[in-house]
């Protein structure tokens, strides 16, 4: 069956937006547990942009497959996890890029690099490091993998962002980020 790209963020309502995600199927990796593991030779610029073997990976459909078998294990090393193997994966800043928001009915909506889209809130918080003056943010994705918010996006979020505390904080979902470093 082919891609069929979602409609622009800024046009999709959240109802819109929660049913893609509902519809969304994902392998289930967090039922597998393999005890092999191989070197992936792929690694991921914090562009976004996804490497094998030093050659930049050109077919979007691949990235977004890879992609969905990717995860962040605990001791903070990204892999790519099959029923039958683990491969690690070099990882520059963050496994994603948010590269659209938008403000929908008390939600924040981002899409990624991959075109998959993303609600703010308590189950993907938003967490700023850095230095306060130019804070990276980065959204949690899943499987502890997180992008980071692109410089467009982060003027977005900017515009949506309301001081509390004397402190620039954005809400999604009923809940709040600050947008500069705690």
């Amino acid at each position: 069956m082919p891609y069929e790209a979602p409609p622009q963020l800024a046009e999709m309502s959240l109802f819109d937006i929660a049913r893609a995600l509902e519809e969304r199927r994902l392998p289930p990796i967090e039922k597998w547990d393999p005890e092999e593991e191989i070197d992936s030779r792929m690694r991921i610029a914090a562009d976004g942009t996804w490497f094998h073997d030093g050659t930049p990976i050109n077919r979007p459909a691949m990235v977004r497959a890879f992609s969905s078998l990717l995860l962040r294990e605990p001791d903070g090393r990204h892999v790519l996890l099959t029923p039958q193997c683990r491969q690690p994966i070099i990882v520059d800043d963050a496994a994603f890029v948010a590269v659209d928001m938008q403000q929908k009915d008390g939600a924040l909506a981002f899409r990624l690099n991959t075109d998959e889209l993303v609600l703010a809130g308590p189950g993907n918080p938003l967490r700023a490091e850095g230095d306060p003056e130019t804070p990276a943010i980065y959204l949690a994705v899943r499987h502890g993998c997180e992008a980071r918010i692109n410089r467009s996006t982060w003027l977005q979020l900017v515009d949506a962002a309301e001081i509390v505390d004397s402190v620039p904080c954005v809400s999604s979902q009923g809940a709040t980020f600050p947008l500069v470093p705690q």
